[in-house]
């Protein structure tokens, strides 16, 4: 992450992100990518990543933000690095367009403004053009037009003013919205046409309100477009953002429900817009006619506050229902089955339905043993079509206020976790009430119940036999449950209630559950278990066993919730599973511990540079190194048992790679694999050995890369094989190095420029040239790079100064021939956390139609590579070659000067020059067999 400048990646929106984080350290590091937008998580990056790559596919616009790579393997602080991903994209356009009308300013006179609004969303802000017809219009070309970006839209939108609105105005206007072309964006545009018929939209309901229909009938709902251009688009929505439901479909303004059921009820609203002034909106509500709950409660005596029935005192019995449409609600009354109406001693009155749910009450004044019996409220709709609903309420000398009680010994209950308990509260009385559940909080207030807790989720549930099931107990159930009478379907008289208070026992939870202990023989050590919690929580008694083997007991105390095992010297017995159990009523709760002398597993170093150098074309080496885990642990590692296999194959290749001494912790250790088949991977796997036996096993996938000369004392490459000696193209540059021979001349080949021979003089030899015609341009790079080489580590001298650090020979031959010739750069690539290239030596123009050598001293100090970057000069006659790359351990011995000649210059068949440095003498033979078309200095420069 830069410290000054903030690292941002751009993507167009519906593109494939993929951010990768580059990872060093050892122990491999976990990774994990997280995303933060606007100061607070981003669900989608929440979510962990344990991963090099993020990739998301299909990217979207709320996906942009800044992303977080934290890498953490246990040592030191966790390495982050952060970047932020701006997601560009751009909507169509909407045009929209309104209309004032002023107060008159004269008696005939008034002012039209019409306002044409164009937006778009978009990232990067957008960039908005106005056109009339074929006509751009910007500020000032014409005094009735105003182009302007209000403030409060922060440049997001453009509005077209047309002042005094003329003949000419009526057009069709186009808004062309662009960002430039970022990401390739491609501008969008929309079209509008005004004129003398453009308007807002208005709409009608072709249909009553409210609509009244009965359930399973088939309705449509019709929204009529009555005015507006250009011509509106109808949407039928419900309140408050709901869906329409699935059953019902749209065609244009109609709204139809072949089957109407009572959740189809409610309000609906028909939107008509065309982008002109403000949208149109009609709603009607839809009644499905219905009744629904019915209730009843009688009241004894209302004003003297008595539960019972008494003669001669005043009972209230009323009767409650749902209904839809509520002004269609009717009650009546009967007396065992015969009409009843309101008289002196029985008054019926019904509650104002538009203040309050549909009730009706019978008032019995002065009670008489001959009012006894069976009364029935009917509730119906007044226009018929639904069926009827009864509450039949019967008043005798048996009908009695509740009474609520709890079995004898049911008022705590203990049950173990996992069980299933019913809670009984016993309830009298006639009629019999429905009994609500409750949970109580400690205080004794009522607590709204945890979802845990009741078994429907509920805060609270009815029960008509007073029995509430609660299955598979849990923990989190225990409390105090409160029984409470219920005033509807029973007496309207104070509540009746009772706690009962359930106790879930379960066994107790300790920790460790399972922990691996690695131990070497004749060592001390402990095992320790810790009781977090348990019901009950007294009496607790811990038996420690290995394997079978009963060790020792006891029993913790109320200060102390640990138990510990020590051993004072581990012997081979010793080792197995021990075991801690703790104990209470309910159950126990174990601590297990597997004592083991096995080694940890080995932990692959990933962050060198595997492959090693072979001078062979079909096999390759690999570094493999390793540190062990906890190697103190248990006992010396003896050996290693290493195993490998190519990959998609099924036979494994085994072998011991002894160890001498004892390994310390973050040693590195390394084991040369040769006899690799390039370019296979292979699965390798590695087991450490104590006198124990085998330990855990590590593996890792090893794959043919770039190979590294571990022990570098010389290197020679004359591009006569097609592997190129391990020399690779650079991905990063505009085009590649080319091997080519003079034998099969190739047909883009340029006269006046390039080889004749390789630097041997050879026409079958090969070297490598960039070639430089069509379509390459000026400046294009090609880089050719070299194998990865490591230091002579006997040569090394532990600094980092390059006056300190082993010296190396770079030597090769260049051929640059050619009126347009670039440049030659030779690069030195360290690798470390970056890599970093350095110019070592640089050479531009045209040097004659012959090779010449150079010799670089270099001194890396680190592993590193030799790049070698062509660079197209500004014509077709520059091609640039190499040949004979050496790399010799110790500085350049006596560098040539730039004039020394080493190619074979053919003058004509079996007529040769060799290896004349007297530049002028060269020139005179030259002119005399007619060789040279202009005169020397103009080929050869200052030095002729």
């Amino acid at each position: 992450e830069e410290q000054y400048s903030e690292r941002v990646y751009s993507i167009r929106e519906g593109e494939t992100l993929e951010l990768q984080c580059l990872v060093t350290g050892h122990p491999r590091p976990q990774i994990r990518w997280t995303k933060t937008a606007g100061g607070a998580s981003d669900r989608h990056g929440n979510a962990l990543l344990q991963s090099e790559t993020l990739r998301i596919e299909n990217i979207r616009r709320h996906q942009g933000g800044r992303y977080y790579c934290k890498a953490e393997n246990g040592l030191g602080s966790p390495a982050i690095r952060s970047i932020r991903v701006d997601v560009f994209y751009l909507d169509h356009p909407v045009i929209t367009v309104h209309q004032s009308d002023d107060e008159a300013k004269e008696q005939f006179y008034f002012e039209r403004t019409v306002f044409l609004r164009c937006a778009a969303n978009s990232n990067p802000p957008v960039h908005y053009t106005w056109t009339r017809g074929r006509e751009v219009l910007s500020e000032g070309a014409d005094s009735g037009v105003e182009i302007y970006r209000p403030f409060f839209t922060q440049g997001e939108t453009k509005i077209l003013k047309l002042k005094n609105l003329r003949l000419r105005d009526f057009a069709d206007y186009t808004c062309i919205a662009s960002v430039r072309n970022v990401c390739d964006i491609r501008d969008k545009s929309v079209l509008f046409n005004l004129n003398n018929r453009t308007a807002p939209p208005s709409i009608k309901l072709l249909l009553d309100e409210p609509v009244v229909v009965n359930p399973g009938e088939t309705v449509t709902l019709v929204c009529a477009v009555t005015g507006g251009d250009p011509p509106p688009t109808l949407r039928w929505s419900r309140l408050e953002g709901e869906e329409l439901p699935k059953r019902s479909a749209v065609n244009d303004g109609t709204l139809t429900f072949p089957v109407l059921t009572v959740d189809d009820g409610g309000s609906y609203t028909c939107t008509a817009s065309n982008n002109v002034g403000t949208s149109a909106r009609k709603s009607t509500t839809v009644l499905v006619r219905g009744l629904r709950k019915g209730r009843f409660w009688i009241t004894p005596d209302p004003y003297h506050n008595e539960d019972n029935i008494q003669i001669g005192r005043e009972v209230k019995i009323s009767c409650q229902v749902e209904a839809t449409p509520l002004e269609e609600l009717q009650f009546s009354w009967l007396k065992n089955g015969r009409p009843l109406r309101s008289s002196e001693r029985m008054v019926i009155t019904h509650s104002d339905t538009s203040v309050s749910p549909g009730t009706t009450n019978l008032d019995i004044i002065d009670l008489k043993f001959t009012d006894f019996g069976t009364y029935t409220c009917v509730a119906s709709l007044r226009n018929g079509g639904i069926p009827e609903i009864s509450i039949d309420v019967n008043i005798s000398s048996t009908t009695v206020p509740p009474e609520l009680t709890v079995p004898k010994g049911q008022s705590q209950l203990l049950v173990h976790e996992g069980d299933t308990v019913d809670l009984q509260c016993l309830v009298s009385g006639k009629p019999k009430p429905i009994i609500l559940w409750s949970r109580v909080e400690e205080g004794g207030a009522a607590a709204v119940a945890a979802a845990v807790a009741m078994p429907d989720g509920s805060a609270q549930m009815e029960s008509y036999d007073g029995i509430l099931r609660i299955s598979n107990a849990t923990r989190d159930m225990s409390g105090t449950y409160r029984c409470q009478t219920s005033q509807y379907n029973g007496f309207n008289v104070k509540p009746r209630e009772a706690l009962i208070q359930l106790v879930v026992q379960f066994p107790p939870t300790v920790e460790p559950a399972f922990t691996d202990v690695r131990q070497a023989l004749g060592r001390a050590f402990s095992l320790s278990c810790s009781l977090l919690q348990a019901n009950p929580a007294r009496l607790l008694r811990y038996e420690w066993k290995l394997g079978s083997r009963l060790l020792t007991v006891g029993q913790l105390s109320d200060q102390n919730l640990d138990t510990s095992y020590h051993v004072k010297a581990l012997n081979r017995e010793g080792y197995g599973d021990y075991t801690c159990d703790i104990t209470n009523e309910a159950g126990a709760g174990r601590c297990t511990f597997l004592v083991s002398g096995k080694a940890h597993a080995p932990e692959f170093y990933y962050d060198t540079y595997g492959a090693l150098w072979q001078n062979r074309p079909q096999v390759y080496g690999f570094s493999l190194q390793w540190t062990q885990m906890e190697p103190d642990a248990v006992d010396r590692i003896l050996a290693y048992r290493l195993g490998f296999r190519q990959t998609g194959q099924t036979r494994w290749w085994e072998q011991e790679i002894p160890m001498e001494g004892t390994i310390q912790k973050g040693q590195l250790l390394t084991y040369n694999l040769t006899e690799l088949i390039k370019p296979e991977s292979y699965l390798v796997r590695l087991t450490p050995i104590t006198r124990y036996g085998e330990g855990d096993t590590s593996e890792r996938i090893i794959m043919y890369s770039a190979p590294v000369n571990p022990h570098l004392r010389e290197f020679r490459c004359g591009f006569e094989e097609e592997a190129l000696c391990s020399f690779s193209q650079d991905g990063a540059d505009e085009f590649n190095w080319t091997r080519h021979h003079a034998a099969s001349q190739a047909t883009e080949y340029t006269p006046n420029t390039g080889p004749r021979a390789d630097r041997s003089g050879s026409k079958q030899g090969f070297y490598m040239y960039i070639e430089t015609s069509r379509p390459r341009l000026e400046g294009d790079r090609a880089r050719l790079l070299s194998p990865t080489f490591n230091m002579n580590s006997k040569s090394f001298v532990s600094s980092s100064s390059a006056a300190n650090s082993p010296a190396y020979c770079f030597a090769f031959y260049y051929h640059m021939y050619g009126k347009h010739i670039g440049t030659l750069n030779i690069f030195l690539r360290q690798k470390g956390p970056t890599l970093t290239d350095s110019l070592a030596w640089s050479l531009s123009g045209n040097q004659g139609n012959y090779w010449r050598q150079a010799r670089v001293n270099i001194h890396p100090t680190a592993a590193f590579q030799m790049v070698m970057e062509g660079v197209r000069g500004p014509g077709i006659e520059g091609d640039i070659a190499v040949d004979d790359v050496t790399i010799e351990e110790g500085e350049c011995k006596d560098p040539p000067p730039n004039s020394e000649l080493h190619q074979t210059v053919v003058l004509q068949p079996n007529i040769f020059l060799f290896h004349i440095t007297n530049t002028s003498l060269l020139c005179f033979i030259a002119q005399i067999y007619g060789l040279l078309p202009r005169p020397c200095h103009t080929i050869y420069g200052s030095s002729a």
